[in-house]
Formats: C-alpha cells, sequence, structure tokens
C-alpha cells in the first residue's frame, strides 16, 4: 500500500458520515450533469428532511439525475439553485419554488472564482483513483478547477462504474476531505430515432461542411442527424461542449482524426458528455479524448482557432429581427443559455467558420409557427440578431450575416410554413421590415 492509497483509506466513510460534512448555510456546488454524486446529495437530503439542516444551497449546471434538494417540502433547508433548467428540475423552476442563474456556460467557472464569495462544499462522482492518487471527473470538466480550487470541503463519491477521462478535470487525494464508494451504472441519454425531418435539416447543414472542419454539434435530433449524414467527410476534428454518441460513430467510421486541427492534434475535446454505455466505454482510458474546463472549451477566441469551424444548435424560436431565444417559452424557463453564443461567436471569428441554428418551422402539429414577427413577450434573447450566422428549417437555409434587415425579413419568411407566410409578410410591412 503506497502513501496515496494510506490517505485514501483514512478518508474512506460512508455516504452518511460523508454528508455530515455539510452544515447549516453552506453553500454546495458539483459539476455538470452526470458529475452529481448521487449518493452523498441523498444523504444530505436525508439529513435535511429529519431537520438537521437549514439553508444549505445546491449549485448544479445541468441536473440530469434529479435529487432530494428539489423536493419542495425541503425548502429553505435544502434548495435547488439551477445554472440550466433540464428536464428533472423544469417544473420546480417555472412553479418559482427554486430559482436559477442566467449565465453563458463558459462564464460559470469565473462565477467561482471572482464574484461569488464562497464555495463551502464542492462534491463531485468521480472515477476510482489510479497510483498516482488523482480521481477524474469523467463526465464533466466544465467547472472542476475553479469549484476544486474554491471549497473549504471536497467531498467524493467513488463509482467504481465511472470511466477515466484524461484532461483538466482531476482531483487528487490530498485536497479531498472525505469520500464514500459506490456503483452503479451512469445515467444515460436516450436515442430517439431521427425523423425524416431531423434528416432533411440535417442534410442541409452537412452539405455545407468542407473536409477538415472542426465540429461543435449541440443536443437534439438535427445536430445528431448532422453527425450521421457526415460519415462520409475526411479529416473532421472535433472541438465540442457536449461529446455524443454521434461522434463516436464519426471517429469509429474514420470521418474524425483531429489531425487538421491546430490545437489538441489527435484528440477530441470536450467539457462534458452524457450518451450510451458504449459511449462512456469509448471514453474510458482513451489517450484519444480530453476533458477541459469550459471557460477553455467554449472561449471564442479558442474556438476561433480552427479555421472552418462548424458549430450547430437547436432553438425554440426566431422572429423577424434574426433574434434567436433558445430557452425560454415566454416567461417559463425551459433549459438556459449554455454555451450558444460563445460557439456561434466563436464560428464567426473563425476563418471560414459556418455557425447553424436550426429547428422545425412549426410547433403542435403545425398550429404554431416558430418563425414570429416578434419574439413571444417575455422570451429570452440567446442569440442576438448582430450574431446569426445560418438559421435553417425543414424548408430551406439561409445566411443572415451581412445582409439588409429587409433581406432578412423575407429570408426567415421563406424558412416559414407555407401557411403562415402571408401572415408573417403582413406584420413584416406593418413593421416597415418590408414594403
Amino acid at each position: 500500500m503506497n502513501k496515496f492509497q494510506e490517505m485514501y483509506q483514512a478518508k474512506k466513510k460512508t455516504p452518511e458520515e460523508v454528508a455530515m460534512y455539510v452544515k447549516s448555510g453552506d453553500v454546495c456546488a458539483c459539476p455538470t450533469g452526470l458529475e452529481e454524486p448521487t449518493a452523498i446529495v441523498e444523504a444530505v437530503g436525508a439529513r435535511a428532511m429529519r431537520g438537521e439542516l437549514t439553508g444549505v444551497t445546491h449549485h448544479a449546471t445541468l441536473a440530469v439525475k434529479g435529487g432530494p434538494y428539489m423536493n419542495p417540502e425541503l425548502a429553505g433547508k435544502y434548495d435547488y439553485v439551477s445554472w440550466f433548467t433540464g428536464a428533472p428540475g423544469r417544473k420546480v423552476i417555472q412553479d418559482g419554488i427554486y430559482t436559477y442563474i442566467p449565465s453563458n456556460y463558459s462564464n460559470i467557472p469565473g462565477y467561482w472564482t471572482n464574484v461569488q464569495p464562497r464555495l463551502d462544499v464542492f462534491y463531485a462522482e468521480v472515477s476510482p483513483m489510479d497510483e498516482h492518487g488523482y480521481f477524474s471527473c469523467a463526465m464533466a470538466g466544465a467547472e472542476v478547477v475553479a469549484m476544486r480550487d474554491k471549497a473549504s470541503i471536497i467531498l467524493l463519491d467513488v463509482n467504481d462504474q465511472m470511466p477515466r477521462v484524461m484532461g483538466d478535470c482531476l482531483v487528487h487525494i490530498s485536497q479531498v476531505t472525505a469520500l464514500c464508494e459506490s456503483s452503479r451504472p451512469l445515467s444515460v441519454l436516450p436515442s430517439a430515432p431521427l425523423s425524416d425531418t431531423d434528416r432533411k435539416i440535417g442534410q442541409m447543414i452537412a452539405d455545407e461542411i468542407c473536409d477538415g472542419s472542426t465540429l461543435q454539434l449541440g443536443i437534439g435530433g438535427v445536430p445528431n442527424a448532422v453527425g450521421v449524414l457526415l460519415q462520409d467527410k475526411k479529416d473532421l476534428g472535433i472541438h465540442t461542449e457536449m461529446f455524443t454518441d454521434s461522434m463516436v460513430d464519426l471517429i469509429e467510421c474514420g470521418a474524425v482524426t483531429n489531425m487538421k486541427k491546430p490545437i489538441h492534434v489527435g484528440k477530441t475535446v470536450a467539457t462534458l458528455a452524457w450518451g450510451s454505455k458504449k459511449m462512456y466505454d469509448f471514453m474510458d482510458n482513451n489517450p484519444a479524448f480530453e476533458m477541459y474546463p469550459v471557460s477553455y472549451t467554449n472561449n471564442p477566441y479558442v474556438i476561433a482557432q480552427h479555421d472552418n469551424f462548424v458549430s450547430v444548435n437547436a432553438c425554440i424560436e426566431v422572429d423577424l429581427f434574426g433574434q434567436v431565444c433558445s430557452e425560454s417559452i415566454g416567461t417559463k424557463p425551459y433549459s438556459g443559455s449554455g454555451g450558444q453564443l460563445d460557439f456561434v461567436r466563436g464560428a464567426n471569428m473563425s476563418k471560414g467558420g459556418k455557425g447553424f441554428i436550426a429547428m422545425t418551422s412549426t410547433a403542435k402539429g403545425g398550429t404554431i409557427s416558430k418563425i414570429k414577427p416578434v419574439l413571444t413577450p417575455g422570451s429570452i434573447v440567446t442569440t442576438p440578431r448582430t450574431e446569426v450566422d445560418y438559421l435553417v428549417t425543414e424548408n430551406g437555409i439561409v445566411r443572415l450575416k451581412g445582409q439588409t434587415a429587409r433581406a432578412r425579413a423575407k429570408m426567415l419568411i421563406s424558412l416559414a410554413a407555407p401557411q403562415f407566410r402571408e401572415e408573417l409578410e403582413f406584420e413584416a410591412k406593418k413593421m416597415n421590415l418590408i414594403i
């Protein structure tokens, strides 16, 4: 037994014992998504339910599992603060029981470093320790370094089914206050079958992507379709926010080599991952894959170093001015800003870069147009009109960059479903956008 193993054994406790390090009034935070330490969070929640804790906050960028901090009965005792509203927490956020912090994903590490006065507890679910004493926050490097270096207490849930991933996402045993062990499969992201519309939109985007491009693909059917439809390309690279299953397929078929990238040559770079068991196995101990802080991966100036950078993201609605809403339905929070704007900007700054924002043209069975004269009142502008490059629906693809307001409005109307175009033209004339 080496000194790191001795330290490990000295710090190993039960989840209930680890939870005792959390005190009333503590600010707690975990990295994005699958890095939330289930066993510890449940034990902290049990303490709060017994009335042992009050005023504890749990900060999470994307809570994919859900947890006791979302229980309305624990309001004021163990409170949820969301940085990106996902499905498990959407209702309690929309109902106003818990709240959220608006932020571009890339800014979150800086918040912990420079804005938040304190972080009492950093807790995470990690891979088993290696022989050098390091644990990997395998599924999200996003906020790890900033939280790790800010926190007074570091608590780890060591899951023997968590992959080990390289990059700047590590915690050393010497930094750890206490840890517990668990064994549970990672949550998987169900892969929905691609619709004909997804494929149609995806094909229009894929046709615009040249060999040697570097990719960022967002979440949803269209980005997944783009990944599927790029398998005949050559020497693609990946520098992305979220690593997805379609990217594994692109690597395995040889379309992605990462050899044309100017930095991290030969390596896939991401800041979080969520997908299938196949994807997790692919990432495990793979020297060609690296996780980095989101302040790095999503930095437009880092993105722009890649010539022919391609960003593909989805949105909820767009108006005739070209303003894009990707995070709310009117005043109701639906997701978050994420990294969309950072990657649109990075693609804009890249030599030969292209930023695509895609959506179907209608919602609710074709009864509602997602292209509107003005955004639904209360909707949040995620990507301003001054940054939008390409917009795509099943009805076509247009490039708004460099176009007049009049030309933009006409282009956007052409992307709408035919049954809504006359109304959109009427409203555009009322606003003096077209004559």
